[in-house]
């Protein structure tokens, strides 16, 4: 990747109210009292970073967990002052922070906006008071809804709204209602998920000792069918398998991930793609503290290969070269969950191959199968192919 290109940023929050029954990603509940520290390790882990990809601009930011919105006001205000500081935010850059309903109010929106936030995604889940509830959420349906609007209030202009479907028990009335109530809400984009069950969850747990019941899949394929159809009616466009907005507001953090461009995560458990490989820092948040502080006592050359930079980062604890063949693979399969699909003239230019050629026999089986289909130079997956993506995408990793 050219020095000069683009770069974003994931900043991990790994701290929650109460940990959701369903949740696998790296977050914990009562550990307020590490708060201050973190932000202290996270602002030096930035500012780490900052001298190896000095010159790239940095075009989104996205503070992700957890929950970021239990971070007090002026944390948040440090860690914009940290990036400005140490970073160059491009013009317009897009800064996104992930809030949860009961943990932020008008006036925490106003302050993230002035401190340079402008976009939020709130995770409603779900508009029933008892889905909610059957989820571990800390908050009501109503507090959702004035959460959305706290924000509008505000000022913020730009609005996801995080939605689950085929919960337990959760009838297609419910599902519909959900997603109309937020319709009326007016969102830009809206992500909606199905309801996986992630081993080692409450959910998972539950699920294995029959106290719920698992997710029914033809349900859940009929809940999408649904709400697709309802949010295009609705003037949203949807742009990649589980998410729609209104025109022109397609998250800018996460296509870079769709197009498997670079991106550093900081923090926790967070995960990156720089400099030819995928890599991981610690999870706990208590190891990161004191890793961090091991590297800052001795930090890495700006000048140093990838590989000697990832070593010297004692916080980085996974690290995954990445072979050409994986990253032709990670780049088709996550092209291809666009609805744009995969640019074949982008992905030749960028590995100096044909996808046809690569690929020749999984081309040739997904496209009888009626699973692909050719448009305008693009690959992409028909809507069959949607339902079955994972029957084309295993076809495509390396053996």
């Amino acid at each position: 990747m050219a020095k000069d290109a683009a770069l974003s940023l994931y900043l991990h929050v790994p701290f929650c109210s109460l940990k959701c029954s369903y949740c696998d990603f790296n977050s914990y509940a009562k550990l307020d009292d590490l708060v201050p520290d973190f932000v202290d390790a996270l602002c030096t882990e930035l500012a780490l970073w900052a001298p190896i990809v000095r010159g790239r601009p940095v075009e989104t930011v996205f503070f992700g967990g957890g929950t970021p919105s239990l971070l007090p006001l002026p944390h948040i205000e440090r860690i914009m002052a940290t990036l400005r500081d140490h970073y160059a935010l491009a013009n317009g850059a897009e800064i996104t922070l992930e809030a949860n309903p009961g943990t932020a109010d008008r006036d925490y929106f106003a302050g993230i906006l002035a401190a340079g936030v402008n976009r939020l995604s709130i995770g409603f889940q779900s508009l029933h008071d008892d889905e909610l509830a059957a989820l571990d959420r800390i908050h009501s349906a109503a507090e959702a809804v004035q959460c959305y609007r706290w924000a509008r209030d505000a000022g913020f202009g730009r609005i996801n709204v995080d939605l689950i479907y085929g919960l337990p028990g959760q009838p297609m009335a419910s599902w519909q209602d959900t997603v109309e109530r937020a319709i009326e809400l007016a969102p830009d984009h809206v992500s909606a998920y199905a309801l996986t069950v992630e081993d080692g969850t409450k959910l998972a747990y539950d699920v294995e000792h029959g106290t719920v019941p698992p997710p029914d899949g033809d349900l859940q394929a009929e809940m999408y069918e649904w709400a697709g159809g309802r949010l295009s009616e609705a003037g949203y466009d949807q742009y990649e398998i589980s998410n729609w907005s209104q025109p022109g507001e397609e998250c800018r953090h996460n296509l870079v991930y769709w197009l498997n461009g670079e991106w550093l995560a900081l923090g926790p458990g967070a995960h990156s793609h720089w400099g030819g490989h995928r890599f991981a820092d610690v999870y706990s948040p208590r190891q990161y503290i004191r890793l961090v502080a091991t590297t800052a006592e001795e930090p890495p050359s700006p000048d140093a290969s990838p590989a000697t930079v990832l070593a010297a980062m004692k916080q980085v604890t996974f690290v995954d070269p990445q072979p050409a063949s994986l990253q032709m693979a990670d780049t088709a399969i996550l092209a291809l969950r666009l609805n744009a699909g995969l640019d074949l003239a982008a992905f030749e230019r960028r590995f100096g191959r044909r996808f046809e050629d690569v690929y020749a026999e999984p081309l040739a089986e997904t496209l009888e199968m009626g699973l692909l289909e050719r448009a305008n130079g693009r690959l992409r997956l028909t809507d069959r192919g949607r339902y079955l993506a994972n029957e084309v995408f295993v076809r495509l990793l390396p053996d």
